[in-house]
């Protein structure tokens, strides 16, 4: 299903970074569109110039209650998204990811506003089974994967306590475009630099870790139809339902980008998960969900 957002005021925090730029450039030809952004990992080059831009960070109550004043609708992306800076900062981590989250519920509350809330794979940690349901257990192994979990739960809650329209989308491991480093989706930004200097590309451990990867097209389609659903208050996973080896990826990059580069290993990261892959049948059925952007076809435009 193709969703559309029209004649709305819409607030994308996080809209100069990776997933929300391209919310952005799918809500501003039929909405009013508002930015919040610290710009601390965001670039001013994706804000277009006919969007309202309010600099900010989300923790911060004047500016989230400017960017906030009259909108009907928030995709809410800001975060510190790298689970090694959650790591080694955690007290930072959990002040955007959960504080920041909690405010911007409030200032929605006072809006009676929609959210759409980013949250991630990571709330599951090591899964039990495959593939990963929403109802799986939730085990985060590391600090990033625990706040988003709490914004998860908290989305839920605000929907029960206060009958806020909050929709929770479960990233799986988005790539495409404007993406930098960072975790497993940043192999892939990782792999394109390391082949188009000639290699050799460094995949960790031997390679056969399973991830779902998904377009960002398939997750601002996501988004969209979290904005106009009638199944509010509930959580559903973002992927496409494939688990694809973080070294079929490299050896894919490497023979469209430098043939003749080597894939090297080296030690695997602590605490890595084997296998991720997506349960996308609530979505389907609920949200009318359906990713049309194959790894082959996603990476090909994203290698150019």
């Amino acid at each position: 299903m193709t969703a559309t957002v029209a004649g709305q005021t819409a607030l994308v925090t996080g809209g100069a970074g990776f997933i929300g730029s391209h919310l952005v450039d799918a809500l501003r030809p039929a909405n009013d569109v508002r930015v919040l952004d610290s710009f601390v990992t965001g670039k001013r080059s994706r804000v277009p110039d006919d969007v309202t831009l309010v600099e900010g960070d989300v923790r911060d109550e004047a500016a989230l209650g400017r960017a906030m004043d009259g909108v009907d609708l928030v995709f809410h992306e800001a975060a510190v998204v790298s689970v090694a800076q959650s790591v080694a900062d955690p007290t930072t981590s959990h002040s955007v990811n959960v504080d920041g989250t909690l405010s911007v519920l409030e200032a929605a509350r006072r809006q009676d506003a929609r959210v759409v809330f980013a949250s991630s794979a990571a709330i599951y940690g090591a899964p039990e089974s495959m593939p990963v349901t929403e109802t799986a257990p939730k085990q985060p192994s590391s600090p990033y994967g625990l706040e988003k979990l709490s914004g998860d739960h908290y989305c839920r809650l605000y929907a029960d306590l206060y009958d806020l329209p909050t929709v929770a989308l479960r990233y799986f491991n988005v790539y495409g475009p404007r993406q930098s480093g960072g975790d497993y989706a940043g192999a892939i930004t990782a792999f394109t630099e390391q082949a188009r200097s000639g290699g050799p590309l460094t995949v960790q451990g031997d390679g056969r870790q399973t991830r779902d990867f998904v377009d960002v097209a398939d997750v601002v389609q996501a988004n969209l139809l979290a904005a106009t659903t009638d199944a509010t208050g509930e959580a559903f996973n973002v992927g496409t339902g494939t688990g694809t080896t973080i070294r079929t990826v490299a050896e894919t990059i490497r023979d469209r980008v430098a043939p003749d580069a080597e894939i090297t290993s080296v030690e695997p990261r602590r605490g890595d998960i084997r296998e991720s892959v997506a349960d996308i049948a609530k979505a389907r059925e609920r949200l009318g969900y359906d990713p049309t952007v194959s790894l082959e076809a996603g990476l090909a435009d994203y290698l150019g």
